[in-house]
Order: structure tokens, then sequence, then C-alpha cells
């Protein structure tokens, strides 16, 4: 119970930032004179900043990990595939990303 209720306390202060850069009052996207380029281009840009949150919270968790390993070999091995998956997202993301623009410059 303890450790669950200091991984929320723990994940609380990670959004804090977010939350706190977070625009208030600001007028959404004119999609009015958009074309399907437009709106993918809306859609992976919103996608980018979740991942980027994402990938940011994946290592700091990984990093976490990493801390409270204390020299057990299980536990260092589980922080070392959190951070290696942590990365293979990454390139992915990359990856998916880089084929929507190359799509979209050929639309």
């Amino acid at each position: 119970m303890k450790k669950t209720l200091l991984n929320l306390a723990l994940l609380g202060m990670l959004i804090l930032p977010v939350a706190a850069a977070a625009q208030v009052g600001g007028q959404p996207p004119d999609v009015s004179g958009l074309d399907l380029v437009g709106i993918g281009n809306i859609i992976a840009d919103a996608a980018w900043v979740v991942f980027t949150i994402l990938a940011v919270v994946m290592f700091v968790v990984a990093g976490i990990m990493f801390l409270t390993a204390q020299g057990d070999a299980e536990k260092v091995k589980n922080a070392r595939n959190a951070f290696l998956w942590g990365v293979a997202g990454i390139v992915v993301a990359i990856l998916a990303f880089g084929i929507i623009t190359i799509v979209g410059s050929v639309f």
C-alpha cells in the first residue's frame, strides 16, 4: 500500500511541470480550411507531445528502478530492460513520425 502511494505521489510530481506549462485560454486550431494533410499534422503534433511525456516518464521510472535495485541482479536486469525498451520506443516513434513527414510531403 505504501509503495503504491509513493508511486502515485511520484507520478503526480512528474506531471506537475506539464500541467504548469499548459496553455490557458489558448485558441483551438482552425480546421475549417484544412485538408487531410493539415489534419494529419495536427494529430501528429499532438501525438508527439504525448509521446515525449511518456518517454520522459519511462526514463525516470527506469532510473528510479536502477537507484532502488541496491545491487540485486534481478532488479538491475529489470531496470536495464525498462531502459532498453524505452530506447526502442523512442526509435520506433522517430521512425513513425519520419514516415508521417515523408508521406505528408508526397501529398
